[in-house]
């Protein structure tokens, strides 16, 4: 084998060296980024004085760029105002602004390309940005403790995400703030994601997942938005510990989601009456259309608290769904989900099921608490002594024939409801919970998201 001199990788080693020794922090004046970027080499941070800096920027470099208070980056209203084209890049503490508004050119605040391998976006205010962050094909990049607030001059199909990422595996959304967008975070074609501890408000979907896998939603807000989590064509994902808060339509969508993780979750389904009142919809083409919302003005609560379709292995446990016209929407597409220790307190309807099989939602002894399951509990042991039928023959009725509503109270409809609770095998196919709990199980804890960073 022939030998190799050393001589090569130590001159590598030096110049690497001679590289970061000379890395330098740089104060850099209004109008000045430009040429700072220019002259600096990697490891250099570049410390962006008060003032407004001139966009489009465009980072080649692995560098700093941090900003005193009252530092500002302007796009100009031209495609992205910072574009990432460099590994392990930083941008702390600015302000990022008025990039453009094309949705074909995804025009963005701050934009990281394929290049931007373990960036770290964090502390900075977006304003006025099509879209605000945008992770796109970079691996394990940290986007946190950013406050983004999206265009409200723009109607909201017109709008871009607050945060969005393709193929962006090991990447992680936490701690951040994100208003008036369309999307609060949108992902595609993903993996090994985490996303916590974010706080959504005015969006479409607070959290709008598609086509990404083995990654965890955990300990996340949405108030007062169309969807909350909406999770689509992904697999063995943990969601654990969201809040969803009036939002109105969903708090939970399931849609060809596998093999997932539903744990300690809360639907509060009140609407306040700005909540309740109609509000502009974007369609998205893989959101399930049905057909039985409520009638506007009439409605009280969230839509659906959870709406499972076509999803299936799935694992629900230690969830609150309270306040919302229907408690559970499950769509006879889904197989061999489990629900257990779930609490359904106070919704409408509090199941929803059409199909004919029979599903039993306890485990081991151990069902879901029914608010409206007027039962007993003779030996004391937690568990009611009957099993809790959620929907009966009228129910299957109603939603076949919804003109069938004004006979509810009516004689003929009460004998058939006391003859199927008389003689069981006149029930037809459904959800039965052969365990049920006599009391809720613990509340779970309240997320504690980040503080807003706005001043």
């Amino acid at each position: 084998m022939p030998h190799h001199s050393p001589l090569p990788l130590f001159a590598a080693a030096l110049v690497f060296a001679a590289g970061t020794a000379g890395a330098a922090t740089v104060t850099v004046a209004p109008g000045g980024l430009d040429g700072a970027l220019a002259a600096a080499v990697p490891g250099d941070t570049l410390v962006l004085a008060p003032g407004t800096h001139p966009g489009p920027v465009v980072v080649r470099k692995p560098v700093t760029l941090v900003g005193e208070p009252g530092a500002v980056i302007d796009g100009g209203g031209e495609g992205n105002a910072v574009t990432v084209f460099a590994p392990d890049v930083t941008v702390r503490n600015v302000e990022v602004r008025n990039s453009g508004i094309s949705l074909s050119e995804q025009n963005t605040g701050i934009f990281l390309g394929k290049e931007a391998h373990r960036g770290v976006i964090e502390g900075n205010r977006l304003r006025d940005n099509l879209i605000g962050i945008y992770v796109w094909g970079a691996h394990d990049v940290m986007v946190q403790r950013n406050d983004v607030i999206g265009r409200t001059d723009l109607r909201l199909s017109e709008r871009g995400n607050g945060i969005q990422l393709w193929n962006a595996p090991g990447t992680q959304v936490v701690d951040n703030n994100v208003q008036d967008g369309r999307d609060g975070i949108f992902t595609t074609t993903s993996k090994k994601n985490l996303f916590a501890r974010n706080r959504f408000e005015r969006v479409r979907f607070a959290v709008h997942y598609m086509y990404t896998n083995d990654s965890e939603v955990s300990d996340n807000v949405s108030v007062g938005n169309h969807v909350g989590y909406a999770i689509m064509y992904s697999n063995n994902l943990v969601i654990r510990n969201n809040r969803s808060q009036g939002d109105r339509e969903h708090g939970l969508l399931l849609n060809y989601a596998n093999s997932a993780l539903i744990e300690g979750n809360v639907v509060d389904g009140h609407l306040s009456p700005e909540q309740a009142a109609p509000v502009e919809v974007v369609a998205d083409k893989d959101m399930p259309v049905a057909t039985d919302g409520p009638v506007e003005g009439q409605r009280t609560g969230t839509w659906k608290c959870v709406f499972i379709y076509n999803a299936n292995k799935n694992r629900f446990t230690g969830n609150r769904f309270e306040g919302c016209e229907i408690g559970v929407h499950f769509t006879a597409g889904s197989e061999r989900n489990t629900l257990t220790g779930n609490a359904f307190i106070g919704n409408r309807t509090q199941v929803k099921y059409v199909g004919t099989r029979h599903l039993d939602w306890s485990e081991k002894g151990r069902g879901n608490y029914w608010s409206d399951n007027a039962a007993f509990d003779l030996n004391g042991d937690g568990v009611a002594d009957e099993a809790y039928r959620p929907n009966d023959v009228v129910d299957r009725v109603m939603w076949a024939y919804p003109a069938a509503k004004l006979l509810m109270n009516s004689p003929g409809v009460q004998v058939i409801r006391w003859a199927q609770k008389q003689f069981p095998a006149l029930h037809p196919g459904g959800v039965i919970d052969s365990a049920p709990l006599m009391s809720p199980p613990p509340s779970p804890a309240l997320p504690q998201t980040a503080e807003r960073n706005a001043q």
